[in-house]
């Protein structure tokens, strides 16, 4: 659902429910209460427009999806990355352009850790 609020920002409750809600059998209070406490943990913000609350993600997309990668891996994962390799390795059916791009971040991991070897 926080995916589809930040495409669709700003967005309100009642939309969300007809729009969201509907597709994924949710009544309109699960996802006033799913949006409330998004926001009580300041992924989503919301400003009051006409009478109607309408809620954004607190921060761009980009940074939204990383942190939620990053709670996920502290979480469920304990921090290690290793059950998340072993899956993109093994289960994961990932498209050749997937791979590329997974070729693209190992690279640019590799070239920022060995800038900052070269730093100290």
């Amino acid at each position: 659902m926080l995916n589809f609020v930040a495409d669709h920002a700003p967005i309100s409750v009642g939309e969300v429910a007809e729009r969201f809600g509907k597709a994924h059998s949710l009544a309109r209070t699960t996802i006033l209460t799913m949006m409330e406490r998004l926001r009580q943990k300041g992924r989503l913000t919301r400003e009051q427009v006409d009478g109607i609350y309408q809620y954004s993600p607190s921060v761009p997309k980009g940074e939204m999806q990383r942190g939620l990668v990053a709670d996920f891996l502290r979480q469920a994962l304990g921090g290690s990355l290793g059950p998340f390799v072993a899956y993109l390795t093994h289960d994961a059916k990932l498209t050749d352009e997937q791979v590329d791009e997974l070729h693209k971040m190992v690279e640019h991991l590799d070239s920022q850790r060995k800038g900052d070897r070269h730093e100290r």
